[in-house]
């Protein structure tokens, strides 16, 4: 009887001790690294700490008078599956880019804008059209344009110079100052 209480006890005590092992190897096996380290900042003696500064944009009249409309043409390939680009092509999905540049927005008869695009108002200018590739959704809130936008100011303006090349009499470009 004495003897089968030490089994019990061993088993439990040795049970304990295998969970305390496993316990400890597995901790080894993984390293884990708080998400935030604890604390918080103190105020310094030597006064505020100063952001550096963000980046200056360069203004778009300076990204068109730099921009090719050849990159641009490229650039805009992924818009033609939307949009035509030729004179007289008619509406795809989107409407037609000829003339896009100073023409009145939701202005192509026959294509079915949005309200929201239609309640815009105003002529795409440049500083409009460069608003809207940035993010279209954001540019017009409830427009029908599925494009995410695009990023990168200098392809914008490679873009935009292309598009203002779809004329007969295109637009002056905006002075650099």
């Amino acid at each position: 009887m004495l003897l089968l209480d030490y089994r019990v006890y061993g088993a439990l005590f040795g049970s304990i001790l295998f969970a305390l092992f496993l316990g400890v190897f597995s901790d080894a096996l993984v390293v884990s690294s708080p998400a935030n380290p604890p604390g918080f900042d103190l105020p310094s003696s030597a006064g505020p700490v100063k952001k550096a500064a963000a980046p200056v944009a360069t203004p778009l009249p300076v990204l068109l008078a730099k921009a090719d409309p050849k990159k641009g043409e490229a650039l805009a390939k992924v818009c033609a599956t939307c949009h035509n680009f030729k004179e007289g092509a008619g509406a795809k999905v989107g409407p037609d880019l000829w003339g896009v540049v100073g023409r009145p927005k939701g202005s192509v008869a026959g294509f079915g804008y949005s309200d929201a695009m239609k309640k815009k108002g105003g002529d795409w200018t440049f500083a409009d059209i460069n608003e809207f590739i940035t993010n279209p959704k954001a540019f017009v809130p409830g427009t029908k344009m599925g494009f995410g936008g695009e990023a990168n100011p200098e392809k914008r303006a490679d873009i935009i110079a292309f598009l203002r090349t779809l004329s007969e009499k295109p637009v002056p470009l905006p002075p650099t100052k």
